[in-house]
């Protein structure tokens, strides 16, 4: 038997930076603190922040995380320019010596033939100078080659070599397009080790997109041919089909220790609500089978599984709920609740309000409540991300008066408050939702664009919260996601729109290159 300590693998989330490159999910700086803080919960080792030099609002949210988190290191990405580096820097420098440049450059054939026009060496000796920049303003220096699976291994190891020696301490080797399979992967990183002759001066990352399903087992592969950070994001979110997924790598880590002599540093029963924070502030819903934190993940439905979960629950489960912060019970509190169960129940859940969102939502608790026989944790999820959204508002609703039926045009009266003047205008549409779409647009005076529509219950029940999530753009703008929940699907609906039409008018368009 093998007693030697497992090795740590630091986990380095990305989850505000890559993640946030995902369609329509872009977040303010107050929504991107949050999740900061539920990762600082969460214990991960370097938390990316974002791109500085992509807009002034995501170098104020770096620099926001920057001055507030506290524990672990604080990551800007940059390209190798010494504009984009001075830039990350300026955000960066509050967090000190936890302060991350995070540097890159593209080094395979495809990459710098047709992006970057650029030949080997001009690719070689901007890698370097960009290091060497960035080690003028910390010791904290991460070099990544961009589609470094695709590179020629020669050339691969002769920039890792040369940015060692300008000073990175961390190199990455990033599955850019997710084209990698598990052994070529793992065969790649021993390449490295054991033919850069100081790759022991620096931590060997890996980051791993999902286009092929295989972020997750990638990247096992290469934390045992001796990569020492993981690169990874909340819920698989990121780029195309997303990162490495955090919580399903720790927990195959966590669970396989028997055959995986690793371990990470992150509190796992963070990893729910974590899941569920994230989905609150973009939008994104998980699936419903999705590893770890999907609804079904300890869901048993067939009987010979519930008379085995009776007899022993690790006939059917490897891990238990509680490991990663889920509770027994769904059914969690009624009309009859006051508010010390109210704020006991949000906090087990891992919601932390202040006072005055605190009491807003114990109101709307009533409110639904009343209407509800059954209040249960989704519920409660929906009321908090109502509640504590911060996004600038010009758009806001008013009321709604809806006439349809089967004889009957569908006509919506919309009553709004824009930039604090109230407007009304009535539509007529195909249906009750269109037609109150159709009279936000038009008082609105937008030309947006719905790619998606998408409702559902929060729960069970012809009661059941409803929850409505939209996807919309605007001429050449990046696509934002709405929200909205009501018991009234058209007013959920009409919340939603709303919603997304205020992130189209304040968002600020992204053009950045991801790993």
């Amino acid at each position: 038997m093998n007693n030697t300590e497992p090795k740590t693998i630091k986990i380095f989330d990305t989850t505000l930076r890559d993640g946030e490159q995902s369609p329509g999910a872009s977040m303010n700086i107050e929504e991107k603190l949050r999740l900061a803080k539920q990762l600082q919960k969460l214990n991960v080792d370097v938390i990316e922040a974002g791109f500085p030099i992509a807009s002034e609002g995501d170098f104020e949210a770096v620099k926001k995380v920057a001055q507030t988190i506290k524990g672990p290191e604080i990551a800007g990405l940059c390209r190798a320019g010494f504009k984009d580096i001075d830039r990350a820097w300026e955000a960066l420098k509050y967090a000190e010596e936890k302060g991350r440049i995070h540097t890159f450059i593209a080094t395979s054939d495809i990459h710098m033939k047709y992006k970057l026009q650029m030949t080997p060496a001009q690719v070689l000796e901007a890698a370097v100078k960009g290091v060497k920049r960035a080690r003028s303003y910390t010791g904290n220096v991460e070099f990544s080659c961009e589609d470094a699976v695709r590179t020629d291994l020669k050339f691969l190891a002769e920039v890792v070599g040369a940015v060692i020696d300008a000073g990175a301490t961390v190199v990455n080797i990033p599955d850019t397009v997710g084209y990698t399979i598990p052994f070529e992967y793992f065969n790649i990183i021993k390449y490295l080790k054991d033919n850069v002759k100081n790759i022991d001066d620096a931590v060997i990352s890996v980051h791993c997109h999902n286009d092929l399903g295989l972020s997750v087992a990638n990247s096992i592969a290469a934390v045992q041919a001796g990569a020492g950070q993981v690169e990874c994001t909340i819920n698989g979110i990121g780029e195309r089909a997303g990162n490495c997924s955090l919580e399903e790598f720790v927990m195959a880590i966590r669970t396989r220790g028997d055959i995986l002599p690793f371990k990470t540093n992150v509190v796992t029963e963070q990893l729910t609500p974590a899941s569920r924070l994230l989905t609150q502030v973009t939008g994104i819903a998980v699936q419903q089978n999705k590893a770890i934190v999907g609804a079904n993940a300890f869901a048993h439905e067939a009987g010979i599984h519930q008379h085995g979960m009776l007899m022993d629950k690790s006939t059917y489960e490897i891990m238990t709920p509680e490991s990663v912060g889920l509770k027994a019970s769904a059914l969690v509190l009624g009309k009859h609740s006051g508010r010390h169960a109210f704020k006991k129940r949000l906090e087990e859940l891992g919601h932390e309000l202040d006072e005055d969102a605190l009491n807003k939502a114990f109101t709307r608790f009533k409110a639904l409540a009343d209407l509800k026989k059954e209040v249960y944790d989704e519920d409660l999820d929906t009321i908090v991300a109502d509640q504590t959204k911060k996004i600038d508002e010009k758009y806001k609703l008013s009321h709604i008066t809806v006439t349809c039926g089967s004889f009957a045009v569908a006509t919506a009266t919309v009553q709004m408050e824009i930039d604090g003047m109230q407007v009304r205008t009535a539509e007529l549409g195909d249906g009750p939702v269109d037609a109150t779409l159709k009279a936000i647009k038009k008082l609105a005076k937008r030309d947006a664009q719905l790619l998606q529509y998408n409702v559902g219950s929060i729960t069970g029940g012809t009661d059941a919260l409803g929850e409505v999530t939209v996807r919309i753009t605007e001429g050449e703008r990046n696509p934002v996601v709405g929200r909205g929940s009501s018991t009234d699907i058209i007013e959920a609906s009409a919340k939603a729109y709303i919603d997304a039409l205020n992130r189209l008018y304040f968002a600020t368009d992204r053009d950045v290159e991801s790993l």
